[in-house]
């Protein structure tokens, strides 16, 4: 019964069991399907990093799953009740549970981003648009962020959720300024003074809202998804305290076509504890009364290419990493990475710049491209 249940459902979104098509999966455990029947998304990633089940290609897979809208056929109705009065209950994104995607995500290891990412660790979307490389992309994501803020030697510039100093170092190197990064992983700020030793950089391990300072400029890249739906007016108010009156703030963030209150409970349980997406409604009510929006950019395509370059770097490094890290982490990376590049390739999700300044920009804000 539950077999034809999951065949009927992925036939609908033209996707077979067994067969060799690029979307096609190929199951090797019978309790799969009633796994997935119980316990929606997270029975399907569970499952997979367990060896029941594989894809052709797992991207291509995803992609025809969202397509289809299978979700609202594998989500379980408990298990994403569950989540929600969770989110509604308790505030993901405060301090104290802050500290757990630090520890979890992003202090797994500093050879495994190396391993992944590009020559300056910059571990967010790359910008394509006239780039070859992944190196390419990710230099030309981070100078398209600095024109977007107007960068001027001499200026003090705060990166909220900096990493390894990516942002920092670039900034530092290229434009002269002075910057301020903030972190809540100690094995990003160690890696990070270490690559931005000799520069006008400091790595701070911090929380948000105990930033203190007055900055010419602010930018976030990438951290927006970890502040939570209650937290987001409060993180915009530290923003605009921070920011100085007639500088530019830039909003690097992944955001969803739906607004939502809770994430997927596999994302949540494995790769991002108390992770969010936002959406257009909650971003304009969190800047409401605060910022004029000066410029919105939608490159959320190119996160789709991006995140298939994470993945070969991951899959042909894999060898001097497998020792410490697992087969199931393996295939738990591999499941992140890949059902990621399906959901930006569906289009189901975007990645935003947002510029906003406090008071309007005298004159017109030229947008940068």
């Amino acid at each position: 019964m539950h077999k034809k249940v999951i065949r009927d459902i992925l036939n609908s979104a033209d996707i077979e069991i067994n067969s060799n098509r690029p979307q096609d999966i190929i199951v090797h455990n019978e309790a799969f399907y009633k796994r997935v029947l119980t316990k929606g998304t997270l029975g399907l990633g569970e499952s997979y990093m367990d060896g029941w089940w594989d894809g052709n290609k797992l991207d291509q897979f995803f992609l025809y799953a969202l397509k289809g809208n299978l979700k609202k056929h594998v989500r379980n109705l408990r298990t994403m009740g569950v989540f929600i009065a969770q989110a509604l209950i308790f505030n993901a994104g405060n301090k104290v549970k802050s500290l757990i995607v630090g520890r979890k995500h992003y202090d797994s290891g500093n050879d495994l981003y190396k391993a992944m990412l590009d020559k300056r660790m910059v571990y967010t979307c790359g910008y394509w648009k006239d780039a070859g490389t992944l190196d390419e992309a990710q230099e030309a994501k981070l100078d398209l962020i600095c024109r977007k803020v107007g960068l001027k030697p001499g200026m003090r510039v705060l990166d909220i959720g900096g990493g390894w100093g990516s942002f920092a170092k670039f900034a530092a190197e290229k434009y002269g300024v002075e910057v301020v990064a903030t972190t809540i992983s100690k094995e990003q700020k160690k890696l990070g003074d270490e690559l931005c030793e000799g520069l006008s950089v400091e790595i701070r391990l911090e929380d948000y809202r105990d930033t203190n300072g007055k900055f010419d400029a602010v930018v976030s890249v990438g951290m927006f998804e970890h502040v939570g739906y209650k937290n987001y007016k409060t993180f915009m108010k530290k923003v605009h305290e921070l920011l100085a009156d007639d500088g530019l703030f830039l909003l690097h963030t992944i955001g969803g076509n739906k607004t939502t209150i809770a994430t997927d409970p596999w994302l949540d349980k494995y790769i991002f504890p108390g992770g969010m997406i936002p959406s257009i409604k909650q971003i304009g009510k969190s800047i409401e009364k605060l910022f004029v929006m000066e410029d919105w950019h939608n490159f959320g395509s190119d996160y789709d290419k991006t995140l298939m370059e994470w993945y070969k770097n991951f899959d042909a490094h894999w060898p001097e990493l497998k020792e410490k890290y697992g087969e199931r982490f393996y295939r738990m990376w591999k499941f992140y990475l890949l059902s990621s590049a399906g959901l930006f390739r569906a289009r189901e999700t975007q990645l935003w710049q947002v510029v906003l300044s406090k008071k309007g920009v005298v004159g017109v804000y030229k947008s940068v491209r």
